[in-house]
Formats: C-alpha cells, sequence, structure tokens
C-alpha cells in the first residue's frame, strides 16, 4: 500500500524541494490515485512504473510542476482539459492540489473508464470528468472552451500546440511536461504556435528527484487566430505536420 505516513512525508518533502506546498489530505489522495492505478493495473496496463517511489516521483511530482505554470493563485472558476491522460496524470493531481475544473481525455475508452472509477473513488467527480474521445473532436464540439490545455508525455510539441489552438479561450494557455526535448522539436513546436494563433512564453527547466529524470515545462499563450483552419481531420496533426 503506497498511501502510508512514510510516504506522505516523502511526497510533501519532493514537492516543497521545488517550492509547491502539499496539505497531507492532498498527499493522501494523490498516494491513494497511486494504490487505485496499481489494482487496476492488474486487469489494462496503464502503467509500467510500479515501484513506490518511482510512482510518486515520475507520476506525482512530475505532475504537480505544472502547478507554478499555471499561476495557482487565480485559478477559481478555469477549466482545463489533460490531452492523453491515461492513468490520470497529470489531471488528477491537479485536480487535487486546485479547484480547476477538469475534462481528462484520452482516445482508449477502457482507460478513461477507469479514471472515471477514480474520479468517483477520490471525490473529484464533481469537479473532473473523464472521456473517451480525440483532441479534434472535443474541439469541434467545445471550442474555446478551456483556459488551460495541459499533457504530459504525449506527442510532438508541434501536434501539441497545434491540438491545444482550437480548445483554447483567448489568452488560454499549454502547458506541456516533456522529459528531454530536443533543439528540432522546440523548433517545431514554436513555428507552429506562430501559424495557429500561439506564442511561446515560459520554458523552466527541472531535475526529478532521485535521479528520475530530466522535466522541461513549456508554457504556450493564445494570442491571436489560427491562419489555418482548425481542427485538422483526425490523425492530420501527427502525420502531417504544419511546419517542415
Amino acid at each position: 500500500m503506497i498511501a502510508n505516513e512514510q510516504n506522505i512525508l516523502s511526497l510533501k518533502d519532493y514537492a516543497k524541494s521545488f517550492g509547491i506546498l502539499v496539505s497531507d489530505d492532498q498527499a493522501l489522495r494523490m498516494l491513494r490515485h497511486l494504490d487505485l492505478l496499481a489494482e487496476a493495473n492488474q486487469r489494462v496496463n496503464l502503467t509500467r512504473i510500479t515501484e513506490p517511489q518511482d510512482a510518486i516521483i515520475r507520476h506525482v511530482i512530475d505532475s504537480v510542476l505544472l502547478i507554478p505554470s499555471l499561476h495557482a493563485e487565480s485559478l477559481g472558476q478555469k477549466r482545463f482539459v489533460d490531452i492523453g491522460t491515461g492513468g490520470g496524470f497529470p489531471g488528477i493531481p491537479l485536480g487535487i492540489m486546485t479547484e480547476l475544473e477538469g475534462t481528462l481525455i484520452d482516445s482508449i475508452a477502457k482507460k478513461t473508464r477507469i479514471v472515471s472509477e477514480f474520479l468517483t473513488e477520490l471525490n473529484l467527480d464533481t469537479r473532473l470528468s473523464a472521456e473517451p474521445i480525440r483532441a479534434e473532436d472535443l474541439a469541434r464540439r467545445s471550442p474555446q472552451s478551456y483556459d488551460y490545455v495541459v499533457a504530459r508525455a504525449v506527442a510532438q510539441l508541434g501536434a501539441l500546440v497545434e491540438y491545444a489552438s482550437p480548445l483554447l479561450k483567448p489568452h488560454g494557455q499549454l502547458v506541456v511536461s516533456k522529459a528531454n526535448i530536443t533543439d528540432e522539436e522546440v523548433r517545431v513546436g514554436i513555428q507552429t504556435a506562430k501559424i495557429v494563433g500561439l506564442k511561446d512564453v515560459s520554458r523552466e527547466t527541472y531535475e526529478l528527484p532521485q535521479n528520475n529524470g530530466h522535466r522541461e515545462i513549456l508554457v504556450f499563450e493564445k494570442l491571436g487566430k489560427s491562419r489555418v483552419k482548425l481542427p485538422r481531420t483526425n490523425g492530420a496533426a501527427v502525420h502531417k505536420t504544419l511546419v517542415s
């Protein structure tokens, strides 16, 4: 069982090292999420990270590292969409740590069914929901509906920028966590942003505890209109990029 007193202290200490304060209740709920994930992982492949300390760092801490980029002092009544949520990251930790409302999406229905169960168990289902839908289809249904688009360990930056543009309200932000991103991926992301009405506004670098890897948090803000009609056909952002 991951949700124990020792791991609560570890999680809080790790978060505090990045200037992020976590209460005992928040830590307990995030660790309970890891326990639920471990149980569900026996039925559906949700994660390859199974050792408790690795899961705390590479799932929970990796997720809460997005919080400083979300301007937490003004998060009331704001909405986010988590693209490619998998086992509920970063969406569930963000829901526990903030008052944000959120939609956690994944194209694989069996994953979002399980994440929905997690939300109910964690008493988050009044603010968060999980849905099996592609980002392009969500943008067609709910255009310009979100203050934030978040993503972690999913898709190239250029594709994420394109996905985010039609989902975001004016001045909404895309906040992305990346491990060891290449200069070429950054170049394509920034050039794509210019085409779809976004601008890169910040890039922060972190080293996860216990040598668990390098992370960069990149933030783009929606400042204008896209020069191409979005969303494009499903899969085009990945297979036919806007930038060569």
